[in-house]
């Protein structure tokens, strides 16, 4: 919502003051025909899926699209009992040759359980959310490990979270029968799983995060829109698209019966309906620099308070905050991390957008779109167990740029840009950072990239222009 706006409920939920896409649509992003404009086509058609519903599908009619909003049932969306690939599968299974124990940590319903189970079907499986296994495993670990300890190899535990003393008990059991490999340990949220395996674990186990799928990993479900605002508004779970569920509906419970119920078993937050409307002030700020005193604020909690729960928020896998980059450009350069949030359409429920066609006219829309962006380039180097390397950089003078991928002897700048038009200006600040990159001592090789709402890919004074549907290729390229 814009600077002032009110929701439903009398929140005022407020945008980023002084971000470009707080008090309006990124100046209509470049929507407007200008001179000297790159101006998207639509009407494109691409086809996309595991050799059916294309051209090269053997004469079938293509799927329709899987982002069709208002079906009260998907069965179109994807074949009977079609699964998405998920691209950390390979990664899994290679670090499991290495390591005797994986930990695949992600938000709830990111597939962390299919993916476990996909990769090591012959391993016996138990997860601890049943209360009567999570009772017994606290309760005789000894004899929880002894019962999958009848096979010659390892197990898959889910949701070790909620017994991170079991820890403790499986570095006795690795380190005295290395064999037994490999342990693979699934969790939902961060906080108390982390310090177990480090403390446990360290040197015997590999982390890696699963995140809901990316662009690439769904394009097996149908072909893509002509806009993205389907796809944002929609989010990526993936039981909306393997199972045909109504996105808004799915939405509503995922937020009440996982977010709500994960926080109550993580810390006692008092007053949840408070939460709830933090929760939402955060999704107003996404896009934004993290400032804590402003959305404790306006949540009528105090700051110590907004910073316990902006950690919960991180540790569940609900938003990122990508860090500010300190590179020596000879500029002073703000601190504070950014916010975003990780599913674009759990943040448009909670912003009460109901529809794509409402997000598309939405003064926050540029905000999403850069927080789409983010995610997608955090999922590309996450889902290949790469490091994230990701931040953002604004320098008090003004200069400012969306996000910035530092590899050491590589750095690619990123603007994100919601419109279906790209005019020069937009590539200002990717060519500005860039002149002073290239004057350091030690200059490391440079990407420019704008990512923008159209669908025409081109190049202009050295800065790569990519449309929203071809991110994909574009992050995992680097």
């Amino acid at each position: 919502m814009a600077e002032g706006a009110t929701g439903s409920d009398g929140a005022r939920l407020r945008g980023c003051a002084g971000h470009p896409h707080g008090g309006g649509s990124e100046s209509g992003s470049g929507d407007r025909g200008t001179e000297g404009a790159l101006t998207a086509r639509s009407g494109v058609t691409r086809y996309f899926g595991r050799g059916a519903g294309g051209p090269s599908g053997g004469g079938r009619e293509p799927r329709a699209s899987f982002l069709e909003v208002r079906l009260p049932k998907r069965t179109d969306v994807t074949d009977p009992g079609a699964m998405i690939r998920r691209h950390l599968e390979a990664p899994l299974r290679e670090l499991a040759r290495s390591y005797p124990v994986v930990v695949v940590t992600g938000p709830r319903q990111s597939g962390k359980t299919t993916l476990c189970r996909e990769a090591f079907p012959e391993l016996p499986y138990r997860n601890l959310e049943p209360l009567d296994q999570r009772t017994m495993a606290r309760e005789d670990p000894r004899g929880f490990f002894a019962e999958l300890m009848e096979g010659p190899g390892g197990a898959v535990i889910d949701e070790i979270q909620n017994v991170p003393e079991l820890t403790s008990y499986l570095q006795v059991l690795v380190d005295e029968e290395p064999e037994r490999r490999p342990f693979v340990l699934t969790g939902s949220h961060q906080l108390g799983l982390t310090s177990a395996v480090s403390q446990s674990l360290a040197g015997r186990a590999a982390m890696l995060h699963l995140l809901p799928p990316s662009l690439g990993e769904l394009r097996g479900f149908g072909e893509l829109p002509e806009t993205p605002w389907p796809l944002l508004w929609r989010g990526a779970y993936p039981r909306i698209f393997e199972e045909g569920v109504p996105a808004g509906r799915w939405l509503v419970d995922y937020f009440e019966a996982f977010v709500l119920r994960d926080v109550r078993s993580i810390t006692n937050v008092g007053d949840l309906r408070a939460f709830t409307r933090f929760v939402e002030l955060c999704a107003a700020h996404t896009g934004c620099e993290l400032n804590l005193s402003r959305l404790g604020g306006d949540a009528g909690v105090s700051h110590h308070t907004a910073k316990s729960w902006i950690s919960i928020l991180e540790a569940s896998f609900l938003i990122q905050l990508v860090p500010a980059w300190h590179g020596n450009l000879r500029k002073h350069l703000v601190k504070r991390p950014k916010l975003h949030f990780l599913d674009t359409g759990l943040a448009c429920h909670l912003l009460r957008i109901r529809e794509p066609q409402q997000l598309e006219r939405h003064p926050l829309r540029g905000a999403i779109f850069e927080s789409w962006v983010a995610a997608e380039l955090l999922k590309a180097r996450l889902h290949r167990a790469l490091p994230s390397d990701l931040f953002h950089l604004r320098a008090k003078s003004g200069l400012e740029l969306d996000l910035l991928l530092d590899q050491g002897a590589r750095i690619d700048l990123f603007e994100a840009k919601s419109g279906a038009t790209v005019v020069p200006d937009h590539s200002a600040a990717l060519r500005r950072v860039g002149s002073l990159l290239a004057e350091e001592e030690r200059a490391p090789e440079l990407g420019m990239h704008l990512v923008y709402g159209g669908s025409e890919p081109t190049t202009f004074r050295k800065v790569k222009i990519t449309p929203w549907n071809q991110l994909d290729a574009l992050a995992e390229s680097l």
